[in-house]
């Protein structure tokens, strides 16, 4: 994969966590990862996520979505794996263990034609390509530089 990251990211302030934490919807998503940086960018260039922030140990982002057909955005954080050393999952951590294996992220209203595109732009794994699926969705499933897989599309 390629790990140059061609526009820097932005420069924000590291968000108030607990300002940060209260404001969070009843449902949100934390993945660990090698490099919040290095993944964060991932987002911006192939899911088109707003980053507001991003350091060596933590990123915060907004991904695109599209509930009912109005635009919105829903949080995302990036941790880093050093930021779990004292929990239990450090030694599988560090054992460097496929992450995300059996789990799959599901973002709609984000166009799967050019997600497919720029995850293979970036060197990343197209795990499906972009199809019309019987659910309704017209859909890819792409993964993320530590092995998560995202299921991204818009209804049909």
């Amino acid at each position: 994969m390629d790990t140059t990251d061609p526009a820097p990211l932005p420069d924000a302030p590291l968000p108030d966590a607990p300002e940060y934490g209260r404001a969070m919807p009843a449902f949100s998503a934390n993945l660990l990862v090698r490099d919040p940086r290095l993944s964060a960018g991932w987002y911006r260039d192939v899911l088109g996520a707003l980053v507001r922030h991003a350091d060596e140990t933590f990123a915060a982002l907004e991904l695109p979505v599209a509930l009912a057909g109005v635009p919105g955005r829903v949080p995302l954080m990036l941790h880093a794996d050093l930021t779990y050393r004292a929990h239990a999952w450090a030694g599988e951590l560090a054992d460097g263990v496929r992450r995300g294996l059996g789990a799959e992220l599901r973002l709609l209203g984000v166009d799967p034609d050019a997600v497919a595109a720029a995850a293979q732009d970036q060197g990343s794994p197209v795990l499906a390509g972009a199809a019309d699926k019987p659910h309704g969705w017209r859909e890819c499933v792409v993964e993320d530089p530590d092995g998560y897989a995202w299921a991204v599309g818009v209804p049909i």
